[in-house]
């Protein structure tokens, strides 16, 4: 969730482990973008990914960041 502000201008979600990376970004309209945006990296291999989200505001710095280790395990046939 991110709380809704007139300097709010991207978001970037980066999915990174020792033998992979990948990112995407997001442009937000300031204080009138949604509070929650989903972000989905299809087919990442299996293995222990640092995720992290920073919000970009007016110039492009940093505003703010959280991250999160998962493990993403490998899927069963057919997916």
């Amino acid at each position: 969730m991110i709380v809704a502000d007139a300097d709010n201008r991207g978001v970037e979600i980066i999915a990174e482990s020792s033998d992979f990376y990948r990112s995407s970004e997001i442009q937000l309209d300031g204080d009138k973008a949604p509070r929650t945006t989903m972000f989905e990296f299809r087919s990442l291999p299996p293995g222990t990914y640092e995720v992290r989200a920073n919000l970009i505001g007016v110039g492009g710095q940093q505003r703010a960041f959280v991250r999160q280790q998962i493990n993403v395990i490998a899927g069963g046939a057919g997916q």
